[in-house]
């Protein structure tokens, strides 16, 4: 029996997880939030791993707020750097496979082709930056057969995200502006959550290896938007605008396409069209109102 902790089960790729685990009856979960389970204190982690017997660890947990994270850098960088520590400390002492859920925003968006897992990385904010210094802690302590999964754009049935916004902006106005000149792969997280518990047997490695998932294809966030609505059947005019024209405190990356090539080639799996799964996703919702 393969025995997993899941951190930040409560979010959107961690709720996704919880969805799919029972078709997945060779693992026992343990699924916490940070009532559950407080992974910036490292004793709590080791005796949890202790009692429960834990030998994998799927670390969802993540300080996402992007312009919050500006005035909260101290909490941003527990959750997503400190506490990454210990678990991969944790995660090496006591022979735990570790998988690490990462960010496109380690990269600064000024590519011109998709962003390979060994490109340079230059955060622009403080979000970025301590999801890569929790990247760094990880390959540091370098516990066996670890990976870390960098994605993107990444929504659900569960929790805020993009795709929940839009549909509810809808409901009161009849036109909304949407940045056009950002460009990425949305992921759906139930695909990250199925591709995560596929590949977790083949987990192999001496040394931690990075690998990139989002769905297939590309659209910026007004074509993302336009497609919401237009598979929804709902009426919603989309102006595209310059991201100038919708500041925040945060730049965003301008061009976040992830290479997949990598994870595709190492564990033989096919990552669905975002618009397809885009259309499964609008289906649960429209199933769970």
């Amino acid at each position: 029996m393969n025995n997993i902790l899941v951190t930040g089960a409560n979010g959107q790729l961690g709720s996704e997880l919880h969805e799919i685990s029972a078709s997945y009856k060779e693992n026992r979960f343990f699924f916490t939030d940070k009532e559950a389970l407080n992974i910036t204190n490292e004793e709590q982690i080791k005796d949890f791993c202790k009692i429960n017997n834990i030998n994998t660890i799927i670390n969802c947990a993540a300080y996402t707020a992007v312009d919050k994270a500006e005035d909260d850098e101290e909490s941003a960088n527990q959750i997503n750097n400190v506490a990454t520590k210990y678990l991969a400390q944790i995660a090496k002492e006591n022979d735990i496979s570790f998988i690490h859920v990462s960010t496109d925003y380690v990269f600064n968006g000024t590519n011109h082709k998709p962003y390979k897992e060994d490109d340079i990385v230059n955060p622009i904010g403080v979000y970025g930056k301590t999801k890569l210094y929790g990247e760094v802690a990880l390959l540091e302590v370098n516990p066996k057969n670890s990976i870390i999964i960098r994605t993107s754009w990444v929504y659900s049935s569960f929790g805020a995200n993009f795709v929940k916004t839009m549909l509810n902006l809808s409901k009161s106005r009849d036109e909304l502006n949407v940045i056009f000149d950002q460009v990425g792969s949305p992921t759906y997280a139930k695909d990250l959550a199925i591709c995560i518990l596929e590949i977790l047997p083949k987990i192999k490695n001496d040394s931690v290896e990075i690998f990139h998932y989002s769905n297939e294809g590309v659209c910026s966030w007004y074509d993302f938007a336009k497609t919401i609505f237009k598979l929804s059947n709902i009426e919603c005019k989309v102006n595209p605008i310059e991201s100038f024209e919708y500041p925040t405190p945060v730049k965003r990356p301008h061009y976040s396409l992830l290479n997949k090539a990598k994870i595709k080639n190492k564990f033989n799996i096919q990552i669905p069209y975002w618009r397809d799964s885009l259309k499964e996703c609008l289906k649960v919702l429209k199933e769970n109102r």
